[in-house]
């Protein structure tokens, strides 16, 4: 990180010259090859999110979600409009998308929540990603397209990932996305009756360009085979650790 001293010989961090408060993330959807990005409509989502959602057998994808998974159909509405309702609020956090495939069904969810516009800070999750998104190129996709309006469209400075410390595919995950690790805090959070320590993780603007090559280089129609295999991985793209 650029440095510089001050009129008393301290160090200080580097001057930000025009910076101003970012934006609010809009109310627009953002397409994609794989997958197209709205924000959460439980009227037209809800089916689709409700069926995609019951191909789990049971609630283990909710373990390390705030919410439990809804027992049936009406249950599941009431979360959807719940979830829904920050878009009509006037702080607006967080804001729930529904990741659509390309067939135009809703089959995950994520949001940006902690939205700091004066420091340009914003964070992922709340993400449920469905038996019908796991391990496809769409589900890559959608974090690459939310992380490009944070970044290139809405000018954040810091994008952020958070999770339960012992969710360990979460944490797989964010280093698969090129997030790097920051920390353990202990004892930061109380949810479902049970204490979390919570893992960080951060791309920053600096790292940004970097990390967008290698997702433009993954999600270019070349490195898939034409059954839809991936040729190279995303990992192998993306700089090394610090």
């Amino acid at each position: 990180m650029e440095t510089r001293e001050n009129p008393f010989g301290q160090t200080i961090g580097a001057a930000l010259a025009g910076w101003s408060p970012r934006p609010h993330p809009p109310a627009t959807p953002i397409a994609g090859r794989f997958c197209r990005i709205e924000p959460l409509d439980p009227a037209r989502h809800g089916d689709d999110l409700f069926a995609a959602d019951q191909l789990a057998p049971d609630a283990r994808d909710w373990t390390y979600l705030v919410a439990e998974r809804p027992a049936g159909r009406e249950a599941f509405q009431a979360w959807l409009e719940s979830c829904a309702a920050s878009w009509r609020r006037a702080d607006g956090d967080p804001l729930f998308h529904a990741i659509l495939l390309a067939d135009g069904r809703a089959v995950g969810l994520a949001a940006y929540l902690r939205i700091d516009r004066g420091n340009g800070v914003i964070e992922v999750g709340h993400i449920l990603f469905t038996r019908a998104l796991q391990r496809r190129p769409a589900g890559t996709e959608a974090m690459f397209l939310m992380m490009r309006r944070a970044f290139d469209e809405l000018g954040y400075r810091r994008y952020e990932w958070k999770c339960d410390s012992l969710n360990a595919p979460s944490r797989r995950a964010a280093l698969r996305y090129g997030f790097r690790f920051e920390g353990i805090f202990r004892q930061a959070v109380v949810y479902k009756g049970r204490s979390r320590d919570t893992a960080w993780y951060a791309i920053t603007d600096q790292e940004w360009p970097a990390v967008r090559a290698a997702f433009e280089a993954w999600l270019d129609p070349a490195n898939f085979t034409p059954s839809g295999e991936q040729r190279r991985p995303l990992a192998a793209l993306l700089p090394p650790p610090a």
